[in-house]
Order: structure tokens, then sequence, then C-alpha cells
């Protein structure tokens, strides 16, 4: 099994490609889409580059994969999915977080059905990449589709655990919740210790100053500083509670919002022929 994450600086976000070594065939998690609001400007810059990487590397690529439906990065997996002619996958409960949206963006031509998506995964199930076998946790709690890959000796765990210096992903979107995400987190720590985990973002704490975005189970149940041995469900939602109150939104919410909803597909154009991304007025 290979693992090779790409760091991208504007939303400190991780795109992993995780590839079997005898067969080539490799997948693509949490790509980004480069998105600029102050003009509007959409570019697949690094998204083409990890394509390049992947052709450079001799690997097939065979899918895209999403842990979630990302509030602080556009997508680039429907890009993935039409240039390279593969499937995409999210988690089922996706249709939860279309309905949630759908009129928060009064998004008409949203049917909330999860049909923008190839793949609608299920807690325990499989499928292979290669001759890796990859097995899926549904780990609610940021989000209600939230969804972590274990892949070989490796879980892919989206925004539900960062690094152990800086802790837990936020709550308190609509949909999420403390509590549900505390149990998720156990479900994520109950696998072997040796198992290693890969974040979906990386921040710098106070007394760091490179980033990284590997550790282990083990690390995460010794170190992480919102989850660490002893820390009961109650000490943790209220910990989490009061933290996600001092939190602003994130800078690229409304924007990847309304695309991640739609498959990474930007929505539908309007009578004039172009396409709009809403910003709707004290909506969140």
């Amino acid at each position: 099994m290979f693992v090779k994450g790409f760091f991208d600086n504007d939303t400190n976000t991780i795109t992993y490609v995780v590839a079997d070594t005898e067969t080539h065939e490799a997948a693509i998690i949490d790509p980004v889409w480069d998105y600029s609001p102050n003009d509007g400007k959409l570019r697949t810059t690094s998204i083409d580059a990890i394509l390049s990487y992947v052709e450079a590397e001799g690997f097939k690529l065979v899918r895209v994969l999403d842990t979630h439906a990302h509030a602080d990065h556009l997508s680039s997996a429907d890009y993935v999915r039409r240039k390279m002619g593969v499937p995409y996958g999210i988690g089922a409960e996706i249709t939860t977080v279309q309905s949630v949206f759908k009129p928060r963006f009064n998004a008409t031509d949203l049917l909330t059905d999860g049909h923008d998506f190839d793949d609608l995964f299920k807690e325990g199930e499989e499928f292979s990449i290669g001759n890796l076998k990859a097995r899926v946790l549904h780990t609610p709690g940021h989000t209600p589709a939230c969804l972590t890959y274990v892949i070989g000796d490796a879980a892919f765990v989206g925004d539900t655990l960062f690094m152990p210096d800086y802790g837990t992903a936020r709550a308190d979107f609509p949909g999420g919740d403390a509590a549900t995400l505390y149990q998720s987190i156990q479900k994520i720590l109950s696998l072997p210790e040796d198992t290693r985990i890969f974040v979906g973002h990386d921040y710098l704490p106070e007394g760091r100053t490179e980033y990284v975005w590997e550790t282990t189970v083990a690390n995460q149940k010794k170190s992480n500083k919102h989850v660490h041995d002893g820390i009961s469900e109650n000490e943790f939602v209220a910990m989490r509670t009061k933290r996600d109150a001092t939190l602003s939104a994130p800078r690229l919410i409304l924007p990847s919002l309304q695309v991640n909803i739609r498959g990474g597909a930007l929505p539908p154009k309007e009578d004039d022929g172009k396409t709009y991304i809403k910003i709707p007025v004290t909506q969140l």
C-alpha cells in the first residue's frame, strides 16, 4: 500500500492518493477545486497536478472519494469523475445534508436523493482498490454524512480527528452534534493501535512549525488534546460546545456547500446563461 498526501495551502486541506503497489490501482480522497472568492474564478491547478502525479507514477485511477460534504473547500471530485471516468463515492447520509441545505440556498434543482453521486456508502460496506480492501465506518458528528475509510493499515478520517496537538472537528454546523462526534471518535480509536491515521486538514498550533497529517490510533489515544484517555463524553461535549461558540464560519462555507451537495457540480445556469454562487443573507 502506498499513500501520498498533497497539502493545499489555501484551505489547509490534504488530498490523498492511495495505491495498491501490486496492481497499481489507485484512489484519490478529498480533492480540492481551486476557488477565488474575490473574483469567483475556478481553477483546476491543484487537482491537475495530482492527476499528473498519478499518471507519472503509472497508477490507474479507479475511484475518487470524499469523506464528507466539505464546508471549507469546493470538491473537485466531479471534475475527476468526468475527466478520468471513475465513480465518485461519499456517505449515504449525504441525502440528509442535501435536505438541510437545499432550502438555505433555495436550490430548487436539487432532488436530495443522492443521485448526484455514484456510490453512497453505509456503515460496514467494503470495496477494493486493486488488492487493497477498504471498509467504511460511518463517523458522523461533524456532519451527518462523515465517513472514515479504513484501507489496509490506514484510516482516512476526514475532519473527525486532527493531529493530536490540534484536537477534533467542530460540531456546530447544521446536522452536527458533539455527543455523536464523541461516539464516532471512539469508534475510530477502537481500531488497532498501530493503525495509521491520516487527517483531512492540518493547522499550525502554537509550538509547531511544520504541517503534518499522519499519526496513529495509539498517539491519538495518548495525546489528542480533546479526547485522550480519561476524557468522558460529558466533558468532551462541554468543551466542544464552548469552543464551537467562539468559532467563525469557514471562509468558503457558502460556495463550498452549494457545490458539494450537488456532487461537486456547479449550480445550473440561469436564464441569462450564467452560473451563480448564491450568498444568502443571515442564513447561517
